[in-house]
């Protein structure tokens, strides 16, 4: 389709230039009650979060460029103070910390940035993202008005801002940051309030304390609605429209739109349709919003030990338009791409005034921005259960239930947010053996070696204490795991002889325990996202005379939210109990005297690097037994499509590639069976709960492993396993995509790249099926299905409804076929009419393949 007209071509060319920052002078970045102002122009902004920490440097200059080709103008991130500042005035800012190498690669792409310094993150980030030195600070209590946090504070929130400036990356600098973030959620649920009077003042100094450090650009408090002047406070959540700052002085801003939300271990996934994310946004614009932030627009993957929660997955995937490899998400990405488009075609109307909004009948309203004969409009149906016909300006609207359309002239529709022009993508994992290219579930490597870890105490590191520990006091987190130790005599005339009637009673804050008797394991316990604490009944035999009890405890993720989160506790705390059910008899245990050692041998050792001369390679390799350190040599998967290790098969660890630690793995953490539906109506109001997937199913099996920490042979893979495992059955598996679908009725609007302003009826084309394939060099090789008249199904499954065209799949080949991409005009003039009276739609399923290359069948 080429766009016509010369207004067209002037308005896109303003747009670009309005939304290049200004790398090479420097820009005055203040706000007024519409909007914030960039040089004098107020601007409507798309804004998404990427945590650079999450990804690697490799993946930043992609996800970057597919986040603006999607429409973004801002990236948002948090700045993660235990990442960058383990030790006290010890820093990294090196690998995939180099926060200045990543604000530099938005800049380069001609991007903005909102740098979020918190220094408080939340995140599901361990511990909210301080340090867990912080909490050994002598008289300190965090995020209220006490000195010695104060103190902290405002040291790493000056480290950073001098940072920015020496780089020059502010704005005030010519560089790209235009906004930065103070303190983060504090108002919520009650969290501020729970600190009393020295929460609002801790609220107030922040503000200062940030305003004095002097960046040239506003600061935000999100979730503050007491934020002082001239702080911006901003909305979180999954709708914002109905937010209002604290100020006529201030914009509406939107720092967070949740996208989809997080994974739990031992959770099923959650998903948020496209439809309702579409429908929160333009809600937003339509009601006097004008930057508004997707959280994630790519959420990535918690490496190493950083998850928060607890129980927080590996996968921070968030069902973010960019998925957790790096992949579009379609029709996610592609639909909220046609959003923003149709937008930033308000643009000079909804920054000159502020909205006039009236009813047209229950659950329908209309929002005008009008100066002059600058005019847009947004029709909003915020019904959940019928769709409506509205009279607008003498003209008349189909309104889709809980949907809003957007008429950039107050005359045509350039888009539905219920109806959905972008096509879909069903992914896949390909599993493969890593020394040919064949789809195969072998495993990784075929030269497996081990090394047992010791049950107990094994370091000269351990200490006794009386009594039960708490973990994290214990440990500083420098390790999950906490070895509880005790020998205990029983005499041959005590009631604990009898082992089938002899339990062993434990109760610890979290996060989950193994129980060793004798050096064996004898049960296991674990907590949930819900509940952290543990209790166990473990049925155990002794013997007469020493017998020694090893409790291993751990966490998954420190806490990151609610008020004095970091007084959360985690460990043993007991009581730990002997009972005889035949006698009656109990005997505690919990304040006799314990040997402690914090961390594993293999820790000690680093095993982890793959590098100790210690590994024993035998013909029998050990499997599903506790307490196993593993490690073979794999070569890379061939291609470029991102990896993943598929654990199925292995029960609890970490695992570690050429060093570099890719996360806990968890597999055999199984979702509850219930919560999940076939399909989720977008429909109403969304919550975390509303749409899951996978449930009765692992909520982890496949976890990323970026390509640039491959080579492409020798590599190294060590593994820890708690519990017991089969490291035979790992395999690799890549991420392709499957099919590409698309679905569009006779009433879609068509595509908004097609509105032309000069064009009386706005837009000519009318709806158009539009398919093209995701990787460079691709073909459309083949389609799997198309049907014109009243097809049903989603991408994967459509079938043919009462009525379909005869010629539909001829018509789609001709079209499509051989070509990186298509459109075909969805109407009775491109198929003729097999159902006269009926809205009819067409439905395509297609496959790509390389250029040349053999047809795949996947």
């Amino acid at each position: 389709m080429i766009m016509r007209g010369g207004t067209t071509v002037f308005v896109l060319l303003l747009w670009w230039l309005l939304a290049a920052p200004p790398t090479s002078y420097c820009a005055n970045v203040t706000y007024d009650h519409r909007a914030l102002v960039i040089d004098g122009q107020r601007r409507v902004l798309i804004s998404g979060s990427i945590h650079y920490p999450r990804s690697t440097p490799e993946m930043w200059p992609d996800l970057v460029q597919k986040s603006k080709d999607g429409g973004l103008d801002v990236i948002e991130t948090y700045v993660f103070w235990n990442l960058h500042e383990p030790v006290r005035s010890q820093y990294d800012f090196e690998g995939r910390k180099d926060l200045v190498k990543f604000v530099k690669t938005v800049a380069d792409a001609g991007l903005y940035v909102h740098l979020r310094i918190g220094p408080y993150a939340c995140a599901e980030w361990n511990y909210g993202g301080f340090p867990v030195w912080l909490h050994f600070v002598p008289g300190i209590v965090f995020r209220t008005d006490n000195e010695p946090f104060k103190a902290e504070m405002k040291r790493f929130t000056a480290k950073i801002v001098d940072l920015m400036k020496g780089e020059k990356l502010y704005a005030s600098q010519g560089g790209p940051i235009i906004l930065s973030q103070i303190e983060n959620e504090y108002g919520n649920y009650g969290i501020e309030s729970a600190y009393g009077s020295a929460g609002k003042s801790y609220v107030n100094w922040a503000a200062n304390m940030a305003v004095s450090l002097d960046t040239g650009v506003p600061w935000v408090m999100c979730q503050q609605a007491d934020a002082p002047d001239p702080i911006i406070n901003t909305c979180n959540g999954f709708y914002c429209d109905q937010f209002k700052p604290n100020s006529n002085q201030k914009p509406k801003m939107w720092t967070e739109n949740w996208s989809g939300w997080f994974l739990s271990f031992g959770g099923a996934a959650p998903y948020r349709p496209v439809e309702d994310l579409a429908f929160s946004v333009a809600r937003f614009f339509q009601l006097g919003g004008t930057l508004q932030n997707y959280y994630m627009y790519h959420g990535g993957t918690n490496f190493g030990r950083t998850t928060g929660g607890p129980f927080i997955s590996t996968s921070y995937d968030y069902d973010a338009p960019l998925d957790e490899y790096g992949l579009i998400r379609q029709p996610k990405w592609g639909h909220l791409k046609d959003v923003h488009k149709a937008v930033k075609l308000c643009e000079a109307a909804l920054v000159a005034t502020d909205p006039t909004v009236s009813s047209l009948g229950p659950n329908l309203e209309a929002a005008v921005y009008k100066t002059g004969s600058t005019c847009a409009a947004f029709l909003a149906n915020v019904g959940t259960q019928s769709d409506a016909t509205v009279k607008f300006n003498g003209n008349s609207y189909r309104l889709p239930a809980w949907s809003v359309s957007i008429l950039p002239d107050c005359k045509n529709v350039v888009l539905n947010t219920a109806k959905i022009n972008s096509a879909t993508m069903i992914p896949s994992f390909i599993h493969q053996s890593l020394n040919s290219n064949v789809d195969s579930s072998e495993a990784i490597g075929s030269d497996w070696s081990w090394i047992n870890e010791p049950v107990g105490i094994s370091l000269d590191s351990a200490f006794v204490k009386l009594g039960l520990l708490e973990q994290i006091n214990t440990t500083a987190d420098k390790s999950d795991y906490l070895w509880y130790s005790l020998r205990t005599n029983i005499k041959g005339n005590e009631p604990f002889l009898d082992g089938s009637q002899t339990v062993l009673h434990v109760e610890s804050l979290g996060h989950a325990l193994h129980v060793f008797i004798n050096g064996k394991l004898a049960g296991s316990g674990k907590g949930n996202s819900g509940n952290a604490k543990v209790a166990l009944e473990i049925p155990i035999a002794l013997s007469a005379g020493k017998n020694t009890i090893d409790l291993l405890s751990l966490t998954v993720g420190l806490q990151n939210y609610g008020a004095f989160y970091d007084q959360t506790g985690a460990g043993i705390t007991g009581p730990v109990k002997l009972k005889s059910a035949k006698s009656g008899t109990t005997v505690d245990l919990s304040s006799q005297q314990w040997t402690y050692q914090v961390g594993l041998q293999g820790e000690e050792l680093g095993l982890s690097s793959g590098s100790s001369s210690q590994w024993v390679s035998q013909s029998t390799l050990p499997k599903n037994q506790p307490l196993t350190w593993y490690k073979t040599k794999f070569d890379a998967p061939a291609g470029n499509d991102p990896v993943a290790i598929d654990f199925t098969g292995m029960g609890k660890g970490e695992a570690w590639v050429n060093g570099q630690s890719i996360g806990r793995y968890w597999p055999v953490y199984v979702a509850s069976n219930s919560g999940c539906t076939d399909s989720c109506n977008y429909r109403g109001s969304y919550s975390s709960s509303k749409c899951l997937k996978n449930c009765g199913k692992p909520s982890q099996t496949l976890y990323h492993v970026p390509r640039s920490w491959l080579q492409s042979s020798g590599n190294t893979l060590v593994l820890f396993e708690e519990i017991g495992g089969d490291p035979t059955k790992i395999s690799f598996a890549t991420r392709q995509i499957g099919s590409l679908c698309s679905h569009v009725s006779e009433s879609h609007p068509s595509p908004v790249d097609t509105w032309d302003a000069d064009s009386t009826s706005g837009m000519k084309a009318g709806p158009l099926l539009s398919l093209e394939c995701p990787f460079p060099g691709q073909v459309i090789s083949s389609i799997k299905f198309a049907s014109f008249g009243t097809p049903h199904g989603t991408c994967g499954s459509f079938g043919h409804g009462q009525c379909s065209s005869s010629n539909a799949l001829a018509v789609v080949q001709k079209a499509c076929v051989g070509s990186k991409s298509c459109r075909v005009g969805v109407s009775i003039n491109t198929f003729g009419d097999p159902c006269k009276g009926v809205t009819k739609s067409l439905a395509v399923e297609a496959s790509c393949t390389k250029r040349h290359a053999q047809r795949i069948h996947l």
